[in-house]
């Protein structure tokens, strides 16, 4: 059996939203708690999930009425290759920021996966996930 990730995501008129994904960004970057982690760097893989209305972008059949995924991995990639931090839960956090910065984007859910972090034991993959939603007018995230 599967987790089941977050509940769709909801416009103010309460219409379920649509999805943009995008998975398996490999990046460069130093991140973690050790010296040595900052010093040599590690590659990160971050996937992200945008919940956004893309009826308008449908129906005009234009990039600008969406939200450019090219530009978004560039973003991404530019926060990950960027300023250090010590956890990735810090990491996810401003990928997830990044994500909301356009405001079409309703929620972002942000996976920071370490497949090197230093760990003396055999394993497949460290990851954290976060969800972040934009507050609507009347205060309630949907």
């Amino acid at each position: 059996m599967t987790a089941a990730g977050p509940p769709p995501a909801h416009g103010p008129a309460g219409a379920p939203l649509d999805a943009i994904r995008l998975t398996g960004l490999r990046v460069r970057g130093r991140h973690g708690v050790l010296v040595a982690e900052r010093e040599l760097g590690q590659e990160f893989v971050v996937d992200a999930t945008l919940w956004l209305d893309l009826r308008p972008a449908a129906a005009s059949d234009d990039v600008t009425a969406t939200v450019h995924y090219g530009e978004l991995a560039e973003a991404l990639a530019a926060v990950v290759a960027g300023e250090p931090v010590a956890l990735i839960e810090t990491l996810a956090e401003r990928l997830a920021a990044t994500c909301l910065a356009d405001p079409r984007v309703r929620r972002a859910e942000v996976t920071v996966h370490k497949p090197a972090a230093p760990i003396p034991l055999v394993f497949g993959d460290v990851a954290v996930t976060v969800t972040r939603a934009r507050s609507d007018p009347d205060g309630s995230d949907r």
